[in-house]
């Protein structure tokens, strides 16, 4: 079977490649241009060396959740459990 052509992710994004990498992994669209754009801005190996600094979700208090639920603007994140939370922001 031929291989689908993907749409433009629109110009945006700055690395397209690792735009639809994130995208294929499940990223969000959000998260994934956030990624691709620091990458092409800083180098992706440098982008790469980043993370592991923060606590596990499971460790946060269901107000640390929270607050960060709404950094991200999740919805409905006020009357969610602490594992509705780490869902969400998990797969956000």
């Amino acid at each position: 079977m031929a291989e689908q052509k993907r749409k433009d992710p629109g110009p945006s994004v700055k690395d397209a490649e690792v735009y639809e990498a994130l995208r294929d992994e499940g990223a969000s669209k959000e998260k994934a241009a956030r990624i691709a754009n620091a990458a092409a801005a800083q180098g992706r190996s440098k982008v790469g060396e980043r993370g592991g600094e923060a606590s596990d979700y499971e460790d946060r208090t269901v107000d640390e959740l929270r607050k960060r639920a709404a950094e991200l603007d999740i919805e409905g994140r006020s009357s969610m459990t602490k594992d509705e939370l780490i869902d969400a922001l998990r797969n956000h």
